[in-house]
């Protein structure tokens, strides 16, 4: 796993970089937002293929945990990837109000997330 820092208007802002899973349970979510927490980011940038499928699937109860960690510590998070192939509407309801919150954002590019999470 690697990290990329970016600073946007003194923000620091981690951009988890890896090719394989990192988030595979609740906890994994937690240890990462406190391991970047701890290095001194505020935001951090994850991309869909490092979050586990069942991430996706609300009955895990995965998203809604991971979500509610960083929401609670104040800690901004995007995940980047092409949602539209999740079909559920639960899911897609999920992503959307995630969305209006702009404190947990589901955007397609690096460019966007960077974006949301600068405002």
């Amino acid at each position: 796993m690697e990290v990329r820092s970016h600073e946007i208007n003194g923000t620091k802002v981690a951009e988890i970089i890896s090719d394989t899973v990192i988030i595979e349970s609740a906890q994994d979510g937690l240890d990462l937002l406190g391991n970047m927490y701890y290095q001194g980011f505020d935001k951090v940038i994850i991309y869909e293929k490092n979050l586990t499928p069942d991430f996706f699937d609300l009955k895990t109860k995965i998203a809604g945990d991971i979500l509610q960690k960083f929401s609670n510590y104040r800690v901004g998070l995007a995940i980047v990837g092409n949602f539209d192939k999740y079909e559920s509407k639960s899911i897609k309801d999920f992503i959307f109000e995630s969305n209006k919150t702009r404190h947990v954002n589901f955007v397609e590019a690096l460019p966007e997330a960077l974006e949301k999470l600068s405002k």
